[in-house]
């Protein structure tokens, strides 16, 4: 893991937008996503942005927004303009600051390659490609709608128009071997910038690869061929100048993704859209703010009474201190023990840290912050859940 540099963890707002169509769905994909037959009427989707953007500012008004991130879904089906308003409905609303980062993810396909020019234009600075293999046959059998070559001439294009970006790969695929993905990963770091996202595929629940999976007809790589496939992965990135910095992302020192480090440090942002979850802080408590998921009925609700919302739960402290845990441990950069103490008005309890120090797979830092470590990483839903007991 890097060395990472920590930022002020106390003064950050996202926004993050959820656009939930796509062209297809793939099947291992579990997000909130839907395939619609008739064009979408992106101006009314537009409007009840617009709508919901205000509704949230009225309850969070005094923020500098530091980060916004386009999600899915596939939001490069948008339209440049329909980007660029909700954009423009954004600072309407908060501050924006100077070096806000803007994230679109975005199909490698030549289609959507065209956009990219208008995003830019529009205010996107920073692009996500799914692109998910760079073999044929992986990606027909992963359900995606571009081959290896138009996703490389995609990534060609981001970079010849964005400052900053970044694509996704999947590993850990039915029959993969360490050897093949280091070759792959190898020619992917060839065309990355400075951010990676590298997933392990894992099965979800009511996907088609779910009902394969259960009737023994995806297998995937066994406990030691996946920890293989793991160590494979951060050993060719750090070789690379690409540490991971998160579980699953890497990156050159300052090009982490600013968007997903407000998640995983357990700042605040605002999640609009179908299906759009918040962490909002309101009169010194914190809410977990979930949409209506289905888009037709979220629009519905947001043209009815104004905003989408459906949950609105004050989380306890005991709540707060566990997601802290969970999140912020997914980073290179831990914790700060001193701020989990503020947040859950306890301190961590001192007889599990020290077994986890024994056993090697938690540090303490000299400044304070708590971490795991290289080999704790591949068992860190266990290590998290010790230290949360």
């Amino acid at each position: 893991m890097a060395e990472p540099v920590v930022a002020d963890e106390d003064h950050a707002f996202g926004v993050y937008i959820h656009w939930p169509f796509c062209l297809s769905k793939c099947p291992y994909c579990d997000f909130n996503s839907h395939v619609r037959r008739e064009p979408i009427d992106e101006q009314r989707f537009l409007k009840a942005f617009h709508t919901e953007i205000g509704a949230t500012a009225e309850r969070v008004r005094d923020r500098t927004v530091s980060t916004i991130f386009f999600g899915g879904g596939t939001p490069s089906l948008m339209q440049p303009a329909t980007i660029a308003g909700v954009l423009n409905s954004i600072a309407r609303q908060w501050r924006v600051a100077p070096d806000v980062e803007v994230t679109l993810e975005a199909n490698p396909t030549s289609v959507e390659a065209t956009r990219f020019r208008g995003y830019r234009a529009a205010g996107v600075n920073r692009v996500s490609l799914g692109v998910q293999a760079l073999d044929d046959r992986v990606l027909a059998e992963l359900g995606r709608m571009h081959s290896a070559r138009e996703a490389l001439d995609a990534v060609t294009i981001a970079r010849s128009v964005f400052e900053r970006y970044s694509f996704d790969l999947i590993y850990a695929r039915p029959n993969q071997e360490p050897k093949a993905w280091a070759s792959e990963l190898k020619a992917a770091l060839g065309e990355a910038g400075d951010h990676l996202s590298l997933y392990q595929l894992t099965i979800e629940a009511e996907t088609p690869f779910f009902a394969l999976h259960a009737a023994g007809k995806l297998r995937l790589p066994d406990e030691d061929t996946s920890r293989a496939l793991y160590d494979t992965t951060q050993e060719v990135c750090a070789a690379a100048g690409l540490p991971a910095y998160e579980i699953s992302n890497h990156a050159r020192p300052g090009g982490e993704c600013r968007h997903n480090l407000v998640y995983w440090r357990g700042q605040e942002y605002a999640g609009i859209g179908p299906g759009g979850h918040g962490r909002l802080d309101i009169d010194g408590e914190r809410h977990a703010v979930a949409t209506e998921k289905r888009p037709e009925s979220w629009l519905m609700r947001v043209e009815g009474q104004g905003h989408g919302v459906v949950t609105d739960d004050v989380l306890t402290r005991e709540e707060r201190s566990d997601e802290f845990l969970l999140m912020g441990l997914r980073l290179a950069e831990g914790i700060d023990i001193d701020r989990y103490t503020k947040i859950s008005g306890r301190p961590l309890d001192p007889v599990r840290v020290a077994m986890l120090h024994e056993h090697g797979l938690i540090e303490t830092t000299a400044e304070g912050r708590l971490r795991v470590t290289l080999p704790g990483f591949p068992v860190l839903d266990a290590v998290v859940a010790d230290l949360a007991a």
